[in-house]
């Protein structure tokens, strides 16, 4: 696995050797020590898996305080383009983004640390993802930062009228007025 550091401290892109042959392929999508060698100790304790169809748009998620979560995301099926968001004021890269392709070809993983918003846009008619998190699911914590604040200012690369959301995603907070990591 080679891990690829960011512009933004703390967010890598993974890319797997994958082993090809005529039966299929094989790759190691996660091993523990590797991982802890380049990017730190986390400590991983659920896996979520979510389908979407084209234009869907979720995020830009994040869990506040005690319940912020650490995130390893990859896609099985499909392709998104995935975004992690520095919300954390005292950074110097905050309200900066990093931005990567995840798709079932080139088989990337993308890491997002505590103190970030994420989201990822859907660009194939169909797309499965899948992510660890080091922090339990904590409703009360949630909050969700508009995909299309203009202080962040994302480049979605599809027409904004196939963008699809959630009723909550349209009424998240701008960057300006939510409730931030220090």
């Amino acid at each position: 696995m080679e891990y690829r550091k960011t512009e933004i401290d703390g967010v890598y892109i993974l890319e797997p050797r994958v082993f090809n042959d005529a039966r299929g392929y094989f790759f190691e999508a996660w091993k523990k020590e590797e991982f802890e060698e380049h990017v730190g100790k986390v400590d991983f304790i659920q896996d979520n898996e979510s389908k979407s169809s084209y234009g869907v748009l979720r995020g830009l998620h994040y869990q506040k305080g005690n319940y912020s979560q650490a995130k390893l995301v990859r896609v099985i099926k499909g392709k998104v383009l995935d975004v992690a968001i520095d919300i954390r004021k005292s950074s110097p890269t905050f309200g900066k983004h990093v931005m990567v392709e995840l798709s079932d070809e080139n088989k990337r993983q993308f890491f997002i640390p505590r103190g970030f918003a994420h989201g990822f846009l859907v660009l194939s008619d169909e797309a499965v993802f899948t992510y660890k998190v080091d922090n339990i699911y904590a409703p009360q914590h949630e909050a969700s930062i508009r995909w299309n604040d203009e202080d962040i200012n994302i480049q979605w690369p599809i027409d904004i009228k196939d963008i699809v959301t959630s009723e909550k995603d349209l009424k998240a907070s701008s960057l300006k007025d939510a409730e931030l990591f220090d």
